[in-house]
């Protein structure tokens, strides 16, 4: 036979709550044993079987008076089980309401029933009152811990918190609710001495220089929260990392906040987006505020070192506000995400042109789902198509360019340098000299890390695209008839675009390798694909043309670091990393600017601005025609040779090409 408790507890968990009246009935039955229990306190249980009938009579009438206090507070509200010190404060409130009402209505009740009534005093109304509060708490506290050790998952997963401010106070509280329960929370790790080795919520804080390894051990802690106001933190702490991910010790964090990422805000306007982009990191938050759904296991990427990039989002959008706007490379990593991020701020039309249909094809369906008020063309064309070109825009006629369409991969465009000139440099040229044409007043160009000091065909086509566009933006400006202001945006490689270091290693750590490396010395910057994009955007809408402008990438990554942890993340076994050589025209690390080039700085702290060389516009024309003439008959050698002749600085690595260098 069960145990009546065990029936009980099955029947309450099994319900969403138990029902307001139990917890009236409940609350009232405490104020009427309180108040025979004071009338036996203060007089010794003298006359109580006397007096009792009497005594019954008056606490029903402070019973009614406690339902106002009950009424106004609602202490019946809330779910029991999920009880918090709020709940107890209202509680105590009621209470506290329903004394004074008591106090009030004291003696003229005596004076007008003084012998149907036994008298109590003003003292015994108070004692009443506070020893009901202390049960009622009592009651609600022993509820909630009963319900917390029957329902305790064994299968929880143990976890301390990083952050023992309010990030993880409310993180911590939003695991405890959560039903099943899928965390223990075993404690706290916090940075700051002052806040190490105290308690917090019935648990210790542990300071970042303790044994935390011996404290795992101990606990047996299988997993680290991380604090939603503290990821940053949490990031430039590669020590802790090392530490956690050795010791196999799953990390799970929120979603930091990146507001201006442009996903899934069809409706949302610029104003709203600019507030979301208030800091996050130092803001107070409460436990209503955590989404566990978001809570994940880390990737690579969250544990990658980074400043929060703030961008003024109300600005930008009352620049892009009901223009027209035309993107290349519109299915691309950074296109897709740049017009995801447009079309946010209700532009008046949009124009989105890429060569590759399956990828355009998502493009389209996404704008019909995230932003169906944005009216948005889907073009499958390739930008070297001037005929076709020349039609789109005099029919658009676009106020704004954002042009990434490109041929990226370094040893694809090694292989086929007449097609990296004929995409990269012809299509760009098209596009500028058909702005220029139509009036466009803001060109923007997407370059890249790669451009500077160029060792392979691609960062050097994209250089000579930088000097195209810049030298155009200056004769036009000498010349008094400058419609179109031309302005280069230069950063290096994004976090998960196609084709990029880790959706590679991934696949590789999941098939049990080996992870392929190139060198291990090899470093990369690396940037989130939104920031950049929210970089790219700030920089095209206030440049003033002619302008190329850096992008302050943060620190650099070694490949060879950035494989071993993804595989001690992955939890897999004896994967090995294997180097495998440089490749055609790669290099050891990215540059950002050349040697010879200084950099001013800009409207934002995370762009400067590069001083560069000049350029004559019509020696770089004839220059560039020359080019793409000669990359029409496919003579590698040709075309690479006359590409040297114009960027003087490109020298070949580890290419058939160094030849030309000698």
């Amino acid at each position: 036979m069960a145990n009546p408790l065990s029936k009980i507890l099955k029947w309450y968990t099994s319900r969403n709550a138990l029902p307001y009246w139990i917890m009236i009935v409940l609350d009232s039955l405490i104020l009427i044993f309180s108040g025979f229990f004071v009338y036996w306190l203060f007089y010794r249980g003298y006359g109580m079987l006397v007096h009792s009938y009497a005594l019954a009579r008056v606490m029903l009438v402070y019973l009614a008076v406690s339902w106002i206090g009950m009424r106004v507070f609602h202490t019946y509200n809330g779910i029991v089980r999920y009880s918090s010190f709020v709940d107890l404060a209202r509680v105590a409130y009621a209470n506290a309401l329903s004394l004074v009402v008591a106090i009030l209505i004291h003696y003229p009740l005596f004076y007008v029933s003084e012998r149907a009534l036994v008298h109590l005093h003003s003292e015994h109304l108070v004692a009443i009152f506070i020893i009901a509060t202390a049960l009622q708490w009592g009651v609600r506290v022993l509820v909630k811990t009963l319900y917390d050790v029957m329902m305790l998952d064994r299968r929880a997963m143990k976890v301390l918190i990083y952050g023992s401010m309010s990030g993880g106070v409310a993180l911590a509280k939003s695991i405890r609710i959560q039903d099943p329960k899928r965390f223990r929370l075993k404690g706290f790790i916090t940075s700051d001495p002052y806040d190490s080795h105290d308690q917090l919520m019935g648990e210790h804080v542990y300071g970042t220089g303790d044994d935390l390894m011996g404290i795992i051990k101990r606990e047996h802690i299988e997993a680290v929260l991380v604090s939603p106001t503290k990821t940053r933190e949490f990031r430039e702490d590669k020590g802790l990392q090392d530490l956690l991910i050795n010791a196999g010790i799953r990390i799970f964090m929120m979603p930091s906040p990146e507001p201006g990422d442009g996903r899934a805000r069809g409706k949302a306007s610029a104003q709203a987006q600019a507030q979301a982009l208030a800091p996050g990191e130092n803001r107070a938050i409460s436990h209503e505020d955590i989404q566990l759904s978001q809570l994940h296991e880390v990737s690579v990427e969250d544990l990658l070192p980074r400043d929060e990039i703030k961008v003024d989002m109300g600005s930008i959008g009352s620049q892009l506000s009901g223009k027209k706007i035309l993107i290349t490379g519109a299915a691309g990593s950074i296109g897709s995400e740049i017009v995801r991020q447009v079309a946010a701020f209700g532009p008046a039309a949009m124009m989105l042109i890429d060569q590759a249909e399956t990828p355009e094809h998502d493009v389209r369906l996404m704008m019909a789902k995230d932003f169906p008020s944005v009216k948005a063309e889907t073009m499958v064309t390739n930008i070297t198509h001037s005929v076709r070109m020349e039609h789109v825009f005099s029919s658009f006629r676009p106020d704004y360019v954002f042009h990434a369409a490109a041929y990226k991969h370094v040893p694809m465009m090694e292989d086929n340098p007449s097609e990296a000139v004929i995409n990269n440099i012809y299509g760009t040229k098209v596009l500028a000299d058909l702005s220029v044409k139509y009036g466009v007043g803001k060109f923007v160009m997407v370059s890249t890390d790669k451009a500077v000091n160029p060792t392979n065909v691609m960062g050097c086509s994209k250089r000579i695209c930088e000097i195209y566009v810049q030298s155009l933006d200056r004769k036009m400006n000498v010349d008094g008839q400058r419609s179109t202001k031309f302005v280069t945006t230069r950063f290096g490689n994004v976090l998960g675009s196609n084709g990029s270091v880790i959706p590679l290693f991934q696949e590789q750590i999941k098939h049990g390798g080996p992870v392929t490396v190139t060198h291990p010395d090899i470093i990369r910057y690396f940037m989130l694909i939104p920031e950049a994009c929210k970089l790219v955007l700030e920089a095209g809408t206030r440049g003033n043309g002619g302008e190329i402008f850096v992008f302050d990438m943060g620190k650099p990554v070694r490949i060879v670091d950035l494989a071993q942890r993804m595989i001690k993340l992955s939890g897999a076994r004896n994967v090995k990393i294997e180097f495998t050589g440089l490749r055609e025209g790669e290099k050891l690390y990215e540059e950002v600017l050349n040697e010879q080039e200084n950099t001013i700085p800009s409207f934002h702290e995370k762009i400067r601005i590069a001083e560069v060389r000049q350029y004559d516009f019509s020696q770089v024309s004839k220059d560039i025609d020359e080019l793409v003439e000669l990359s029409q008959k496919y003579d590698n050698m040709a075309t690479v040779r006359k590409m040297k002749q114009i960027v003087p600085e490109y020298k070949s690595n580890n290419s058939i090409y160094e030849q030309l260098d000698r």
